[in-house]
């Protein structure tokens, strides 16, 4: 956006938001998990009564609006983004547990959905315990861990379409699969997701959240800035095996690195630029290729503009 134009949505957005909600000009790196990326010309920390309306502003103003999580499966290019992020993460983020379920707004994070359901003695998002996006994020890729996932607890959603009506999509409706959902295609955001879950006794979900905690520690590179597994498992394969047989340990460009410890995961051992991270991805993916004729996508999500 040009100074003048940027100035006078500033003020219309004042009149939606409080002004310590808008950021301007804000660097991405400060809300990815790479810690890497560009400016956003806006980036917004709505509440969720407040999305309607300034997805109304932009679509009469013309502005293009992404929204983003807690920005873990995120790669935004080095020259920003354009327009408005609508970030949840920090304002639309209550949790509460209503008799077998648990309902938790968008920006939450999973992890405090599954502590919720953990507090009350609900079973069946213990696998979330350590998934660091949030609960809108999770529940639009489908997202999960070992051997569970949204598909299996998630009852529905409640979502805004593009014009601002307010919908609600059962489990069925919202055609889950494998790091999958309708929600991107249909251009809905979530607003709120409900879990059924069932009785269980505290010590045992408590015992299950720590054995796949150290399983984490052990075998993923939390150390390291990353966005988590930067592909997805291609079918009757295993993404990091694939990396590794293609003698891509370690392989580096510039900041951006295959983990040693886990070649699943892209890590920024610092300094990294959004470029080096997907120069790099693309090295994997041609060299696996031409190593086994296994096509690897990705589950890390590229917004913004890319050098």
């Amino acid at each position: 956006m040009v100074r003048m134009e940027q100035s006078v949505f500033y003020e219309k957005l004042c009149q939606i938001l409080s002004k310590d909600q808008i950021l301007c000009n804000e660097p991405m790196s400060r809300h990815t998990t790479f810690r890497v990326g560009g400016q956003a010309d806006f980036y917004l920390t709505p509440r969720t009564e407040q999305v309607a309306h300034i997805l109304a502003l932009c679509k009469k103003e013309q502005v293009p609006c992404q929204i983003v999580g807690n920005g873990s499966n995120l790669l935004v290019g080095d020259l920003g983004i354009r327009g408005v992020v609508l970030a949840f993460a920090k304002q639309a983020g209550a949790v509460r547990t209503e008799g077998n379920c648990v309902k938790a707004q968008a920006g939450a994070l999973l992890s405090k959905a599954a502590g919720a359901a953990w507090k009350a003695g609900l079973g069946g998002l213990e696998f979330a315990a350590g998934i660091p996006g949030s609960v809108g994020g999770a529940v639009v890729m489908n997202a999960g861990a070992y051997g569970g996932e949204c598909k299996d607890v998630l009852r529905q959603v409640t979502a805004l379409t593009q014009d601002g009506e307010l919908v609600t999509l059962s489990n069925e409706e919202l055609d889950l699969s494998y790091r999958h959902s309708c929600i991107p295609a249909r251009g809905l955001i979530v607003l709120e997701a409900e879990f059924a879950l069932q009785q269980k006794p505290q010590e045992e979900i408590f015992a299950l959240m720590e054995d796949l905690k150290s399983r984490r520690i052990e075998k993923q590179p939390l150390e390291y800035p990353s966005a988590g597994s930067t592909f997805k498992r291609p079918q009757g394969y295993f993404a990091g095996k694939l990396i590794m047989d293609a003698g891509l340990r370690g392989v580096s460009v510039g900041g951006a690195m295959v983990s040693e410890k886990h070649c699943g995961f892209v890590i920024n051992t610092g300094g990294a630029t959004a470029a080096d991270v997907l120069a790099l991805i693309h090295k994997v993916q041609e060299q696996v290729f031409a190593h086994s004729g296994v096509r690897l996508e990705t589950e890390v999500r590229c917004m913004g503009e890319f050098a």
